[in-house]
């Protein structure tokens, strides 16, 4: 019997292709398999992590290293500084950090103490800051952290203004790239006494937090509540706002002028701990397409560089921040990334994950708190299982090979720190990565949309 394409092999059971059966583009398994659950419960979905959605990236610019025109720097020679100051606008301790990459907020309620101590422990060795999340300061993140920033945030849960005096700069969350115009989410079942009591809540009842905040409205009220905490910090700490990106050109203008020192920009692609996934997917921008905006808004108002620009969302090689600091930020933060390199979705448990129903690379149920690596849990059996002095030390490697290649794409551009870096360094590979960033596309002179720009 001759065997074609459409004849699966004697006694095996054909495949969908080889019958000839064509998967729908709009109602793939995947979305099938959303509807049958929507039907089947009534309920949305909720779930954690980002977007998983094909979006316009990093990937999708490329460098122009030098040649002949262009003089390359000696790796082992010639030095490429990673230094960065954030919140030197008013703040009379702004910080000083050896590297621009930095730990995104993440809460404890969110995470296990023993993740946020690892957090700490990994930042602090590779010089840079972390930050608290929702929830409130804990005594193991605030020990271990040479540089702790604490969100302030609608929920105002665990707001204590003794931490606010303790911290090294406050950051106040208006929006998350995950979610932006949407509240935060932390179900009863990591709940427990401790999250409990550090946000006043009743124990194993689900948490949705505020999303706004209560106390104010628009930007002059936010310059108010601005000055309230300069007040509070004898104006030494450094003030953040942190923005999900959705009308970044609006948003960093406003932020600037209500007096932040820092901005804080967060792209779709950023995580978050549990959210409806009808919000992650299709809410917000991409942040390629939002760091041109931010830049744009500090340029026109004189302030680029004078107050500074941190972008989060999707960061994950050294390539993608030296192509962010390119594009004209100052320093990034790292969530999901972060949280990998402790040791979330790793393989070593695969069959643990296979009993939840998931699998290691795929695990975002981290709302439900059975997390087996230990990091995204309240369970203390669970929790135990992380070593946060060991977690730490992986984290501090990771930043490091972060910066370190970054620091590689620098010298072969010919820059001598970081953030001498700039869009002339940049091409696009696509039409829509090259409009979004605002650099040509690869090998002409065009960039999409711009005024008197050719081949």
């Amino acid at each position: 019997m001759t065997l074609t394409a459409s004849t699966p092999a004697p006694g095996t059971a054909a495949s969908p292709a080889e019958l000839g059966l064509r998967e729908s583009a709009t109602f793939d398994r995947a979305t099938i398999f959303d509807i049958r659950r929507a039907a089947e419960t009534g309920i949305y979905d909720i779930r954690g992590w980002g977007a998983k959605r094909a979006l316009p990236h990093f990937d999708d610019l490329l460098f122009l290293g030098a040649s002949m025109s262009r003089y390359p720097l000696e790796g082992y020679r010639e030095k490429c500084g990673t230094d960065v100051v954030l919140g030197d606008r008013y703040a009379s301790k702004p910080l000083r950090l050896d590297i621009p990459v930095t730990i995104a907020g993440m809460s404890f309620g969110a995470l296990s103490a023993n993740a946020k101590e690892a957090l700490g422990r990994g930042a602090s060795a590779a010089g840079t800051s972390t930050t608290t999340g929702d929830g409130g300061m804990t005594p193991e993140e605030r020990g271990q952290s040479r540089h702790l920033v604490y969100q302030y945030l609608p929920s105002r849960y665990g707001m204590n203004p003794d931490d606010l005096r303790k911290a090294d700069a406050i950051e106040i969350v208006l929006g998350q790239g995950a979610k932006p115009g949407g509240g935060g989410m932390l179900l009863g079942q990591k709940i427990t006494e401790r999250v409990a009591g550090m946000r006043t809540l009743p124990v194993g009842i689900d948490q949705r937090s505020a999303s706004r905040h209560p106390d104010w409205t628009g930007p002059d009220d936010l310059e108010i509540k601005i000055a309230e905490l300069r007040e509070i910090t004898d104006w030494e700490k450094p003030i953040y706002v942190k923005i999900g990106a959705s009308r970044p050109y609006y948003d960093t203008a406003l932020a600037v002028k209500s007096g932040a020192d820092v901005v804080v920009l967060d792209g779709m692609q950023g995580g978050t701990a549990a959210t409806q996934q009808v919000f992650i997917e299709h809410v917000g921008i991409p942040t390629l397409a939002a760091i041109p905006q931010a830049v744009q808004a500090l340029q026109e108002l004189g302030m680029h560089r004078k107050v500074q620009l941190i972008v989060s969302g999707g960061i994950r090689n050294g390539a993608d921040v030296a192509k962010a600091m390119a594009l004209g930020v100052d320093a990034v933060a790292i969530g999901t990334a972060a949280l990998i390199a402790l040791g979330d979705n790793n393989p070593v448990y695969a069959e643990e994950y296979a009993k939840l129903g998931s699998a290691a690379g795929f695990y975002d149920d981290f709302q439900d708190g059975r997390d087996p690596a230990g990091i995204s849990t309240q369970d203390p059996e669970l929790a135990a299982r992380l070593n946060p002095i060991a977690a730490g030390q992986r984290l501090a490697n990771y930043l490091r090979v972060l910066t370190l290649e970054a620091q590689t794409i620098a010298r072969a551009c010919g820059k001598a720190h970081l953030h001498h870096l700039e869009p002339e360094d940049l091409v696009a590979l696509t039409v829509e990565s090259s409009a979004m960033a605002r650099v040509p596309l690869a090998g002409t002179q065009w960039i999409p949309g711009a005024a008197g720009t050719g081949f």
